[in-house]
């Protein structure tokens, strides 16, 4: 099955009740609601595009030691990930894919990389829980996902959904923000150009991790 054929699974699922996905059609309208406005703000389409250079930074990986995307190109290109949470099921799938298809990207001398706005102590909760050989990378205040574009407020409604589920994101994150990345993947050149990009503002909609391999190829 496909990464977007197990989110669809996922999402008929959730939007029809089934246990242990009991919330109330009213919470699949508010939801809607969020996704279509992010996507009409046309915030995607202002993203880091293939060409661009792309920001360098060093993060803590989940037990603090720093990566530096440098240091990561110097070996070979780079995959990263933007990954919103542990909390969210539609990412840990995307990871999961990933670390499937991990060792297809490492034969082409490539590394990967998630970069999270979560604590690290979420990080090394979501590493256990999908069984992952990468790191995930803590993007305080998410910095660096602004500096790509993907930083985005949550609305107000929103928020109030979120509390109702118990995801605080501010505890999440330790952040006093409402804010999250835009799900996105790209890949990086040694050159330091943005050799692929895909950003989507429903998070529902991931590509296939195998969608990258051309791009690394060439």
């Amino acid at each position: 099955m496909t990464l977007q054929a197990t989110l669809d699974a996922f999402k008929a699922d959730f939007v029809a009740g089934k246990p242990p996905y009991n919330a109330p059609p009213q919470v699949h309208v508010i939801m809607k609601r969020a996704t279509d406005e992010l996507i009409a703000s046309g915030q995607a389409e202002r993203t880091l595009k293939v060409g661009d250079k792309a920001p360098v930074f060093t993060l803590n990986d989940p037990d603090g030691n720093p990566v530096s995307s440098t240091e990561l190109l110097a070996k070979g290109p780079l995959v990263i990930s933007f990954y919103r949470g542990v909390w969210c099921p539609y990412c840990n799938m995307e990871l999961q894919a990933l670390e499937a298809t991990l060792p297809e990207y490492q034969a082409l001398g490539a590394s990967l990389v998630a970069i999270s706005p979560q604590i690290k102590a979420n990080s090394r909760k979501s590493v256990r829980q999908n069984n992952l050989t990468f790191p995930i990378l803590s993007d305080e205040k998410s910095q660096v996902a602004d500096a790509f574009g993907l930083r985005f407020a949550l609305p107000d409604y929103l928020v109030d959904l979120y509390k109702g589920f118990g995801n605080d994101l501010p505890a999440f994150n330790d952040d006093p923000a409402w804010v999250l990345p835009m799900p996105a993947r790209f890949v990086i050149g040694q050159d330091g150009l943005i050799k692929y990009a895909e950003v989507n503002p429903d998070y529902t909609q991931r590509p296939e991790p195998t969608d990258l391999l051309p791009a690394l190829r060439g």
